[in-house]
């Protein structure tokens, strides 16, 4: 790429390097030929400078050098660095200059001298034989067009419609001409005409004069003293269809409310529905469970009922056993004589009978038991309970039965629990013995109790306090860790070592040290050794 500087503005040369002198009091002599050849080149090396500018601007842009200066977008980096040029705006105007020259064939590119003639043709880019017709049209009148003889030839190529729109209100009239007023808008200067509607409320469509439309804000003209239109403007047509729909709109919004309301209304109501059926069973569980517990009452009340039904019976009972047993000590036995008739003989068998099922009192068994011996006694009267109900098939003994031994009333659960408790003595006796022993361990206790460990809470019962104690103490003593200490047995707690399978047994305490006298050494002159507690473990063969 060849690049071309100006060293100096005010005083420019000819191809010769001839400088050419402004100052009034030069005595050189400066003829037209040679101004105006300067004038030319000048403007020549202008407008090359331009497309070599647009060449290096594409440049930056496809190749992205725009990034190695830390800028985000190639919009970014105009605005950022070419500020003072025109910034994105004038850039975007070389680009687009640019891409219209180079549509164009080699034959007519060079009927364009500058960007500034490509505004017009910047349309037909994408219409290349249009494009190449309008350029070829304005070079037949000039040898080099101007940019109004660009325009004119556009729209000689492709003419614009031009629409006249009617205002009703005259406070929104368009205005005629407008001027732009911006100095940063490319079209600075210029002036146009307001041919459409604005799109919205900041914008104008302006026609310039070479016949191209552009959206331009309003801020960027100069017609102060023209109302511009604050709404947009619809004819009469479009005004009744968009008060329909406007009307359609707000007939559907209120439906939609009224939808909205009943549905609020219908939700409430099945929420409030169903709270109420919550409440509803909740008070039916509520009244199922009284009427459960009123019932049980009612059992409760008439098994109390029959209790004190069978305590008078009893007491009756009783009475009448103490008479009888009154009237046998007043009468000798060989008064009695055979008086009794077989007949006799069974009445009385059966009221005995009635009287055996009817004298047990379970309630008096509990409140207070046999002074002497308590377990076995009710042991005794269970075991007499299941022959007597085993004899007469009697459920009310049967289950008198269960209740005294603590099982379930059925033949063979008593059956078992008598066999059970049949070992009680025997339990009691051997584990008396062995907490007797003089330095008695758990282990020793355990050996023997866990053979009765199903009737432990029995054989419990007929311990004494300082027995149950003692067997917690020594429970107690199991878990603590042992200590190697005078009689342990032992081995080398080092597996390297071959003493680790030998057994040995601690025969002095030397107090951080021990001496271990070893059972495979018996023989041996050396019969014992000092370790310290550490280096040895207990025996686990």
């Amino acid at each position: 790429m060849v690049n071309q500087t100006i060293s100096n503005l005010l005083a420019p040369c000819t191809e010769d390097n001839t400088v050419i002198d402004y100052n009034p009091g030069t005595t050189s002599l400066l003829n037209y030929s040679v101004v105006n050849t300067s004038i030319q080149e000048t403007f020549t090396a202008i407008d090359r400078f331009e497309w070599q500018a647009s060449d290096e601007l594409r440049l930056m842009r496809d190749k992205g050098y725009y990034q190695d200066g830390g800028h985000l977008s190639f919009e970014a980096y105009c605005e950022s660095e070419l500020t003072k040029h025109g910034g994105y705006r004038r850039v975007r105007d070389l680009l687009s200059a640019k891409k219209v020259v180079d549509t164009l064939p080699e034959e007519l590119r060079e009927k364009i001298t500058k960007p500034s003639q490509t505004r017009s043709l910047l349309r037909l880019v994408k219409t290349p034989d249009k494009l190449e017709q309008a350029v070829a049209i304005a070079a037949k009148e000039k040898p080099f067009p101007t940019a109004a003889d660009f325009a004119k030839a556009v729209q000689q190529v492709a003419p614009t419609i031009k629409r006249s729109t009617k205002s009703e209100n005259p406070k929104t009239q368009l205005c005629n001409s407008v001027t732009v007023s911006s100095q940063l808008h490319p079209r600075y200067g210029e002036s146009g005409v307001i041919e459409a509607d604005a799109p919205n409320h900041w914008q104008q469509i302006v026609t310039f004069v070479d016949g191209e439309r552009m959206l331009v804000n309003n801020t960027d003209l100069d017609a102060p003293s023209v109302p511009f239109p604050r709404e947009r403007t619809y004819p009469a047509e479009y005004t009744e269809a968009i008060a329909a729909i406007e009307e359609r709109h707000k007939q559907e919004l209120e439906r939609l409310e009224q939808e909205l309301r009943i549905g609020l209304q219908a939700e409430a109501g099945a929420r409030a529905e169903a709270q109420v059926q919550e409440q509803i069973s909740s008070l039916q569980q509520l009244f199922k469970q009284q009427k459960e517990e009123n019932i049980q009452l009612q059992q409760r009340l008439s098994e109390m009922e029959g209790l004190r039904k069978l305590e008078i019976e009893n007491q009756r009972l009783q009475q009448r056993i103490q008479d009888l047993e009154r009237a046998v000590e007043e009468r000798p036995s060989q008064q009695w004589g055979n008086t009794m008739t077989q007949q006799a003989t069974k009445a009385l068998n059966k009221q005995v009978k009635q009287a055996l099922e009817k004298t047990i009192d379970l309630r008096s068994l509990a409140v207070e038991p046999p002074k002497e011996n308590a377990q076995e006694c009710l042991r005794l009267m269970g075991m007499a309970l299941k022959n007597l109900a085993s004899a007469m098939n009697n459920t009310q003994a049967l289950e008198a039965a269960a209740i005294i031994l603590g099982s379930e009333p059925t033949p063979s659960a008593i059956a078992y629990r008598a066999e059970q408790l049949s070992m009680l003595p025997q339990a009691v006796s051997d584990i008396r013995r062995v907490l007797v022993k003089p330095g008695c361990t758990w282990q020793d206790y355990w050996a023997v109790a866990q053979e009765y460990e199903v009737i432990k809470s029995d054989y419990w019962a007929e311990l004494t306090t300082q027995e149950t104690e003692l067997i917690t103490a020594l429970q107690t003593a199991s878990t603590k860790p042992d200590t190697i200490g005078v009689g342990s047995i032992v081995s080398h707690a080092d597996p390297y070592r071959t003493l680790y399978v030998e057994r040995g047994e601690v025969v002095q305490d030397l107090g951080e040290e021990v001496v271990v006298a070893w059972d495979h050494w018996r023989n041996e002159s050396k019969k014992t050794d000092r370790y310290f507690r550490d280096e040895l473990r207990f025996w686990q063969g």
